[in-house]
């Protein structure tokens, strides 16, 4: 009964043909015409049944190349499958799953795939929207080679293609309270404190003899030598605001992709600069896996999403109570003196704030959004931040340069 159902078009024209070819030779008592309505009438019911009997065994497997993007480039997705059975297979026709954003679904046919033959197709996605994107399953349809019945195979193997922020590359800049507890600073507050306050262990085979620790040696009575200074990784965060209220725009130029983009981009930046980073939203603490902070940092941030919440709190609270960074790097939209005035109260002692503020006016043409954002502007750069505005249309490696600078407001 599958089989039947599985009638293309064709298939019931040819058999509704035959029906109607048997009852005129039937009424008209003509010969010819009934071999000719038998033949007709015969061949999509062979077709249907040859085609429900057929056993094709075919295996899928799907590869992207790369299986992570930045937004707006392309990825390579290769299909291959494989005919595990030694019956060659008739006329394929191949349609793998897409998302919207990726794009139409394509579709190819194969006319045959000889037994224990591999065939490889491949295409191209792309998305300009960040995201986690699902492709698959693949969907097979298995025809006769006129075309009269069809027959369609699911698969049930699907691929997520990761969709990151686009990473803009920024020029080097010091940021001193970046390395605050870092190694340099390790090794220069050791030799600072003086021989005495190293702790030194006892000479093993094997040890340079210039690390050699004399005073302790004559303190001791044998040869001991300095221990090996540990390097401590420098520490850092990263604030996101994702308030809806606080941006403005839609789709990939709104000021909210800008805002992650320029997150990505410092928290790369930071990374291949040596830093341990820690990622905080207006939410609260965000979690990075230990399979690198530059990829754990993006894979995260291409499924950020904007928050309803209206205020920064939770992740002011998040900040103060992580505690120990050397530099905090700010990444806000809108913002009121009130909550500037908490985010300045987060600088203290050799810590290193920077203020990367969108302004929202020049999306939306508001001269009171103009004036909101020149008010928190004061706020934090009278208590020592560094702010960067970065209006829309402006690169953010034109404005990274001046984060090596503190002014003061006027």
């Amino acid at each position: 009964m599958t089989g039947f159902k599985a009638l293309t078009s064709r298939g019931r024209s040819f058999l509704a043909s035959g029906f109607a070819a048997l009852l005129c030779a039937f009424f008209l008592g003509e010969h010819d015409l009934l071999r000719v309505a038998v033949l007709i009438a015969a061949l999509p019911l062979l077709a249907a049944m040859v085609v429900a009997r057929t056993r094709y065994r075919l295996s899928c497997a799907r590869r992207l190349d790369p299986a992570r993007v930045e937004a707006g480039s392309d990825s390579t997705v290769t299909l291959r499958l494989e005919n595990v059975t030694r019956l060659p297979t008739g006329l394929l026709l191949i349609e793998d799953t897409l998302q919207y954003a990726l794009g139409t679904r394509p579709r190819f046919v194969l006319d045959r795939v000889e037994a224990k033959g591999v065939r490889e197709i491949d295409y191209k996605v792309r998305s300009d929207l960040r995201g986690r994107f699902t492709i698959g399953p693949l969907a097979i349809r298995i025809t006769d080679p006129f075309g009269l019945v069809e027959l369609a195979r699911t698969f049930t193997v699907t691929d997520s293609l990761v969709v990151t922020p686009q990473v803009i590359p920024l020029p080097p800049v010091r940021l001193s309270g970046e390395w605050t507890g870092g190694g340099d600073s390790r090794t220069r507050s050791v030799a600072s404190a003086g021989d005495d306050d190293v702790a030194p262990r006892e000479y093993r085979q094997g040890d340079d003899l210039r690390r050699v620790h004399w005073r302790s040696t004559a303190r001791y009575g044998e040869l001991m030598v300095r221990r090996e200074e540990q390097q401590w990784q420098s520490r850092g965060a990263l604030l996101l605001d994702t308030r809806r209220p606080a941006h403005r725009g839609d789709g990939p130029r709104s000021s909210f992709e800008v805002a992650v983009s320029a997150a990505a981009s410092i928290g790369v930046h930071l990374a291949h600069e040596g830093l341990g980073l820690r990622l905080v939203t207006d939410q609260g603490p965000q979690h990075l896996t230990d399979k690198g902070v530059s990829w754990s940092l993006l894979d995260t941030l291409a499924v950020v999403r904007q928050s309803q919440s209206r205020s920064l709190e939770q992740g002011v609270a998040a900040l103060r109570q992580g505690g120990g960074d050397g530099l905090i790097v700010a990444v806000l939209g809108a913002i009121d003196p009130e909550e500037a005035q908490a985010l300045a109260r987060l600088r203290h002692g050799h810590m290193t704030g920077v203020a990367v503020m969108l302004d929202v006016a020049s999306w939306e043409q508001s001269r009171a959004a103009d004036e909101r954002f020149e008010q928190a502007q004061a706020v934090l750069t009278g208590t020592g931040w560094r702010v960067l505005r970065l209006p829309a249309g402006t690169s953010l490696a034109a404005v990274w340069p001046d984060a090596a600078y503190s002014r003061s407001a006027a």
